[in-house]
């Protein structure tokens, strides 16, 4: 779509780029100068996440009038005089550039839950338009940009597409700095560098009042509702240092109290902080969590710099991880090789532990006429990133326990991501294992359950019956994987009714004293296989796609049906790569692995096999 003139839709801000620290730090002088009589602030919390040498909180009073619009009450909305609720981008209309900067329209999903205004409107007001709808904001700027006199059908062109023609801006022709890659001066003494990294979960500190974010581990660490000082075993066997003692940073005059994480394959004298954390009007989730990082950080140095100093507490503060112990201590848990080795032994999995244990039990085989479900789990693609574990959490209405009984090992995620470490300390290997309930053909846990709440289905499923269950968490302790969760509380509140919009209506929402854990998402199958029927066909291939595999970035789960030879999962199955886990005690898992087969760059220092 282009204007009168025949030319791409203008954008200012791409033709002329700001520097957004830059400007930032004018407003801050301005501010300081008492230039400033008007300061809207949109959807932004500049008073916890500015750098420090900013002084934003304390220059914003100099400011006559001062305006918030915001999803939360935070930090920078308490020295407001106005906070206005703002809505969620589900809730609006609005629009969009992608990085190539094709035009895209925002359609609101829901009505407003909150009776929010989104930034058009408090602009609009500001500028004499106060009444005028999202809607109309939206469409007056784009009709004023296409006065050709089509408007209408460009318009319902957009909706339908999502996208508008002819936006692409032109390419630009950038060129780096002459000194972009020149490495930062070392600091001597115990001078250290300083890293700042957007945390994992939270990012810049915007979801800390997420409680499933809070809780998901961390891929590297495992740590959980916390932020570290992150060092290398040899910086911190330099030091004198120890997981979970508390130190104080001190950069640029400036220091924050925080406790020590010793982090195998972390850069030697060098100190990396998550942002994220310290927040003190995040709501109740997320207030008091860990330390603020952002209190060190400067204009000048936003990301790294060397001049950081530790200084020993003598005190200690607890850290909460779900795993304790990254070694495999010689146990075949994760099979991995070279791509050298595998072209040369294609058979390494199984030769290396992972071949089945013949098959004897007490007990008859189970028969399937139908379906059979079954899924792998691809080791080279999966990066760690705990996407299948924030969906499961999602999908089946797993709650939320707090540090507190994270620390007494009763996290209630369905699926966790192992990590481990092969090699020495200071440059290891990482591997990483997602490990769901494996629905062993002989299950350990069935045998003991004393009221079949645990049993196994006529489609190979270890499926958990909840009323029947009487919490004697027999079946957790027969379970070699450690894959279920018991209720110890009632966990989940259901008396908040903005709350219910949150659960999954098609999963049971439990109640404590249950034990849970991996059903295969059978809600997703049962409904799979109630459209099967109402069309008198069986399930396709690809048909039923689990949370898990749904969520994956990388498409490592593969799920389906193994009596199906043509279908995915079968001939993952198939393959020389195919393992499962501690087959050794027979219980014969649905769940299997594809081994990892790392291809390392030589010249990057990979090592061949």
């Amino acid at each position: 779509m282009s204007s009168a003139d025949g030319h791409l839709y203008t954008n200012p801000v791409a033709e002329n780029p700001t520097d957004d620290m830059a400007s930032l730090r004018e407003l801050a002088d301005e501010m300081q100068a008492g230039q400033v009589q008007l300061l809207l602030i949109l959807d932004k919390n500049p008073v916890y996440d500015a750098p420090a040498d900013l002084q934003f909180a304390e220059r914003m009073f100099n400011v006559k009038t001062r305006i918030h619009l915001g999803l939360y009450e935070d930090e920078t909305s308490e020295l407001c005089q106005w906070h206005i609720p703002g809505l969620h981008f589900l809730e609006m209309w609005g629009d969009l550039r992608a990085y190539d900067g094709t035009v895209s329209l925002i359609q609101p999903l829901i009505a407003p839950l909150y009776d929010g205004k989104s930034p058009y409107e408090l602009l609009a007001a500001v500028l004499g338009q106060s009444g005028v709808s999202n809607l109309d904001l939206v469409r007056s700027y784009w009709q004023e940009q296409n006065p050709s006199g089509n408007f209408e059908a460009m318009w319902r062109t957009a909706l339908h597409n999502g996208f508008m023609d002819d936006t692409v801006l032109p390419t630009r022709s950038v060129s780096l700095q002459a000194d972009f890659g020149a490495a930062p001066e070392a600091g001597g003494g115990q001078s250290l560098e300083l890293v700042f990294r957007p945390d994992p979960s939270l990012g810049d500190g915007r979801f800390a009042n997420n409680g499933w974010l809070q809780e998901l581990p961390r891929p590297m660490t495992k740590l959980t509702w916390d932020n570290a000082a992150m060092i290398s075993p040899t910086t911190a066997e330099r030091l004198g240092l120890a997981d979970e003692e508390v130190v104080e940073l001190r950069y640029r005059e400036r220091s924050v109290r925080a406790p020590i994480l010793i982090a195998p394959g972390h850069a030697d004298d060098t100190v990396t902080v998550h942002l994220g954390y310290g927040r003190t009007r995040a709501g109740q989730v997320g207030n008091g969590a860990g330390f603020n990082a952002y209190a060190l950080r400067t204009s000048e140095a936003p990301w790294f710099d060397t001049g950081l100093e530790i200084v020993k507490t003598g005190e200690s503060y607890p850290l909460v991880r779900t795993q304790g112990h990254f070694a495999m201590e010689g146990r075949e848990l994760v099979q991995s090789a070279s791509r050298q080795e595998y072209q040369a032994h294609p058979d390494f999995a199984q030769a290396h532990g992972g071949e089945e244990a013949e098959h004897i039990s007490l007990y008859p085989e189970y028969e399937y006429n139908g379906n059979a479900w079954g899924m792998t789990i691809d080791l080279t693609t999966c990066i760690g990133c705990n996407a299948c574990t924030i969906a499961c959490q999602a999908e089946n209405n797993i709650p939320v326990v707090g540090k507190a009984e994270v620390a007494r090992s009763r996290e209630m995620h369905w699926i966790r991501v192992d990590t481990y470490f092969e090699g020495q300390l200071d440059n290891p290997t990482t591997h990483f294992q997602p490990v769901p309930c494996m629905h062993c053909e002989k299950a350990p846990c069935e045998t003991v359950c004393p009221v079949a709440a645990t049993v196994h289905n006529a489609e190979g499923l270890n499926d958990m019956v909840y009323n029947r269950c009487v919490g004697t968490r027999y079946c957790s302790n027969n379970c070699p994987y450690k894959v279920r969760r018991f209720n110890f509380f009632q966990y989940s509140n259901e008396d908040v009714p903005v709350l219910k919009l949150l659960m999954n209506p098609d999963v049971t929402v439990r109640q404590r004293g249950v034990m849970e854990k991996c059903t295969y998402c059978v809600q997703r199958i049962n409904a799979a296989r109630i459209e099967a029927k109402k069309e008198n066909r069986v399930i396709g291939d690809g048909e039923v796609l689990t949370a898990c595999q749904q969520a994956c970035p990388t498409q490592a789960i593969i799920f389906g049906n193994i009596n199906d030879p043509e279908s995915q999962v079968a001939k993952s199955k198939a393959t020389p790569l195919n393992y499962g886990l501690l087959t050794e005690l027979n219980t014969q898992p649905r769940t299997t692995y594809l081994a990892e087969v790392k291809n390392p760059n030589i010249e990057l220092g990979g090592e061949t096999s």
